[in-house]
């Protein structure tokens, strides 16, 4: 189903962008847009309400497939007829487009689809009854805001004892470094428990270093490396081999008493590929590996393994409940048949928290926890994992047919990756899985769609090793996915990392993700590709102009331009008349665009290393990139009249004009713009538009007094997050007023050399949350009005002075006597080591100290 809908829904996707595109490649009958369109919307609102199946099948529903059949071939025929009309070249694969012509291909497009709609609403006729109650028992727009997300305690319910064990372990007298495996099957919460402990504020004050690994079945050990240290913050060389990321991680934890998390290890060969790189310094480090293989677990050295159970009934109902009513509490006429619920999830904490975020999202009566209930009890003679799934399926089943193919695409991703929400968005609209809303952009819907996601608790929130937020998935449920998506030709993994969005044969794949894009994978047989990550132009400059020639109908392009010097050969991608994302790795190598960027109305997401912007032309000035929202990072940013005109809806900017003095002025025009990155130079005059959320400003000028520009942004009213980089402060000071940065809840200086004196008030920042010093070596010591402040909860210094290292432990300790211990977190990453009496001073709670490596 989420293949008919998605298909149906990116058809329809295309006929709008064809009819509202200022310069379109093609034109449309009229009469058949009309048809086309009635019966499209037809057959998405019969999807809606379509539930062939009550259990799980191994089986695409018949229907659905000729649905997704009929909405592909729409596609297939107007987006061939582009590519022809667009370019010249003879290909096979167009032979019938060529034959028959595009009105000729709808025309038997469209009767196909009116024979479906005549079987469509025959069943709706016969089971219209049963409809009207599968809608009633479903979600709601009123349930979609009820939260169902688990609290962190919730999710560790029954797992105290081993908790408790656990931090045993890892605290102990014993100085030898030791393995301690996480043992349990596949949804016990294996992973849950060793964050849970990484989080542990004892754990981050016990050990001087703490790292994440995530293993997985399909494992790359340098990858493991250069996380472990990003997240150490350790600069590195990105050619380095994978010995020489071990040495570096090897010198990093030499003399240190570390713990090193490997998450979801299938493969004593991966061990043994790295074991040699962790030291064991006779300190009490320690290394957590979870695994499902209690084999594995035994073979490790120095082991000392720890077991995760099933729950038991009273735990399982206690962790349903919870899941579902928070702390409120069950109902009583509620309360019999969710223990019966919890009973049949078999102790399996993820699927009792998955069950869990389908009770919270349907009604709460009786005779509907009945019916999902009965469903469960299907299951109840299977296997665990398979008992599992089939569970997870009927989570699935469950959700509106708009989330299903959304949800599905999360298995594209690699097993246990953590995916940057951003980044995810762009995916679900360039896939047109997403259908407008009046007064909304495709965005803000997109991101309403994930938080109903994240509502059912299929999807969880989760951050990488670099601070973005990002979302995941449990590995069983991408087994769910991919199981799905092969049944329903939705798409299918290739390989170890190409995910095709593919109806078969494979010419007619529409996606391809993950590393692909070499000369000999691009070729004529896919040039109707929609998204493509990443293509490698690791081959001659003559050769990239064919390739890229041919995705004429690309609406999502990750293009890595790594080792070429010139890269003219792009200027194609300008004139793709759909492309909505392109994002271009071209290091350090500018790129100059031409004049067709301001050509492109369907573009959304612009982003380079280093990107020259040509003048806007004097002519076509009804032609807006109205969708344009992210554009970055550019060397030559004017923001002239025309400029803004063009681009009036943008959100995010990056610009690095260094000492050039291009005009800023109405850069307040931009009244949506949330996010600005910028360096700035002594002689620009620029003003701020009220709408920012996010701001770096930067300078390559010694001379730059950040005083003069801190009195625009201190009075923007929904400032969040501010980053000051070099510049200076006159005489060395900065004193802030009252009124100013009223919504900042992040502050980070970096490079401002010259700050010896700060003077502040708490209520002058008032909701600051963290607070981050970064190379202000002259600052004599940071205001204790800090204290004050009741949001603060973290505070990093890195290559400060020792006064300030000094003022920020009296304000952890003065902090902790107003609002409790734990409540604000001190990092420092000292300069010199040297100083064992500064070192000795700092020991106290909350205060983490690391050196400087």
């Amino acid at each position: 189903m989420a293949a008919a809908y998605a298909t149906l829904l990116s058809a329809m996707n295309i006929i709008n962008n064809l009819l509202h595109h200022p310069c379109p490649p093609i034109s449309l009958h009229a009469k058949q847009v009309e048809s086309l369109t009635q019966k499209i919307n037809f057959l998405l609102e019969f999807l809606k309400v379509y539930n062939p199946h009550r259990g799980y099948s191994k089986e695409a529903d018949p229907l659905e497939s000729r649905i997704a059949d009929a909405a592909y071939a729409a596609e297939h025929a107007i987006e061939s007829h582009i590519f022809y009309e667009e370019y010249t070249i003879v290909s096979h694969i167009f032979d019938e487009v060529k034959n028959d012509g595009l009105y000729e291909a709808l025309e038997k497009v469209i009767k196909d689809m009116a024979s479906i709609e005549e079987e469509a609403n025959q069943i709706q006729g016969r089971l219209g009854v049963l409809h009207q109650h599968q809608l009633h028992t479903r979600s709601t727009p009123s349930d979609s805001s009820r939260s169902s997300s688990i609290p962190q305690q919730s999710s560790m319910v029954g797992a105290a004892d081993v908790k408790i064990q656990m931090m045993d372990k890892l605290t102990s007298h014993c100085r030898d470094l030791q393995i301690i495996p996480i043992v349990g099957m596949g949804s016990l919460g294996k992973t849950t428990l060793a964050r849970t402990i990484y989080e542990d504020r004892l754990i981050k004050f016990h050990f001087d270093i703490c790292g994440w690994a995530t293993i997985s079945q399909e494992y790359v050990i340098r990858e493991i490396f250069a996380g472990l240290l990003h997240q150490l913050n350790t600069k590195f060389d990105d050619n380095l081999s994978e010995d020489e990321l071990g040495e570096k991680l090897y010198k990093h934890l030499y003399g240190r008493r570390y713990i090193i998390i490997m998450d979801d290890m299938w493969s004593i060969g991966a061990w043994d590929r790295v074991r040699k790189y962790f030291p064991d310094n006779k300190n009490g480090s320690r290394i957590v590996v979870t695994t499902r293989l209690s084999d594995l677990a035994s073979t490790l050295p120095n082991s000392n393994s720890v077991e995760m159970k099933l729950l038991d009934e009273a735990n399982s109902w206690d962790l349903l409940s919870k899941t579902v009513f928070g702390k409120k509490g069950c109902p009583l006429e509620l309360e019999e048949i969710g223990k019966e619920i919890g009973k049949s999830c078999k102790g399996l904490p993820l699927s009792i928290v998955v069950v869990g975020g389908l009770l919270a999202k349907s009604k709460h009566e009786r005779e509907c926890w009945e019916e999902i209930g009965e469903n469960l009890n299907a299951s109840v003679n299977l296997e665990d994992d398979e008992h599992c799934l089939k569970i997870l399926y009927m989570s699935y089943k469950q959700l509106p047919i708009h989330l299903k193919p959304c949800f599905l695409y999360m298995g594209v991703f690699p097993e246990d990756k953590a995916i940057v929400i951003s980044y995810l968005i762009k995916c679900w609209v360039a896939e047109g899985f997403v259908k407008a809303v009046s007064g909304k952009s495709l965005e803000e819907i997109t991101k309403g769609y994930l938080k109903d996601l994240i509502g059912t608790n299929l999807v969880l929130r989760s951050t990488n090793f670099l601070g973005k937020k990002c979302c995941q998935i449990h590995d069983l449920l991408r087994d769910l996915c991919l199981r799905e998506a092969q049944k329903e030709r939705f798409y299918n993994i290739a390989s170890d990392h190409v995910a095709i969005s593919v109806l078969p044969p494979m010419s007619q794949a529409r996606s391809l993700t993950w590393n692909v894009g070499r000369k000999h994978e691009l070729d004529s047989n896919m040039s109707l590709l929609r998204i493509v990550q990443t293509i490698r132009f690791e081959w001659s400059e003559e050769d990239l102009f064919g390739p890229m020639d041919q995705l004429v109908n690309s609406r999502f392009l990750e293009i890595n331009c790594y080792g070429i010097r010139e890269v003219n050969s792009l200027s194609s991608v300008w004139r793709f008349w759909n492309l909505q994302t392109l994002i271009v790795h071209n290091y350090y190598q500018v790129i100059t665009a031409p004049t067709d960027f301001w050509y492109m109305p369907s573009i959304r997401y612009v982003e380079f290393w280093m990107l020259r912007l040509p003048n806007p032309p004097n002519d076509h000035d009804d032609i807006v990139l109205g969708n344009l929202q992210s554009l970055g990072k550019v060397l030559n940013f004017k923001c002239s009249k025309q400029v803004v005109k063009k681009i009036p809806n943008i959100k995010e900017l990056a610009f690095d004009n260094g000492l050039e003095r291009y005009c800023l002025n109405n850069l307040d025009c931009l009244t949506k713009l949330e996010s600005l990155h910028c360096s700035i130079s002594l002689r620009s005059a620029i003003n701020f538009p009220h709408s920012l959320k996010r701001l770096v400003l930067r300078t390559e000028s010694v001379s730059l007094c950040w005083e003069d520009m801190l009195d625009k942004v201190g009075v923007l009213p929904h400032l969040q997050m501010l980053t000051l980089e070099s510049g200076r402060f006159k005489e060395g000071k900065w004193e802030t007023t009252e009124g100013q940065f009223r919504s900042l809840k992040f502050l980070t200086l970096k490079y401002c050399h010259n700050l010896e004196i700060w003077k502040i008030e708490s209520s002058h920042i008032p909701c600051l949350e963290h607070l981050y010093l970064i190379h202000v070596w002259e600052l004599r010591k940071i205001p204790l009005d800090f204290v004050e402040i009741p949001t603060l909860r973290e505070i990093c210094l890195e290559w400060c002075s020792d006064s300030a290292v000094v003022s920020a432990k009296r304000i952890s300790e003065e902090h902790e006597n107003y609002y409790g211990e734990g409540a604000l977190q001190v990092r420092v990453q000292l300069s010199n080591m040297n100083e064992a009496e500064l070192l000795e001073s700092l020991d106290c709670p909350n205060f983490c100290v690391k050196p400087d490596y």
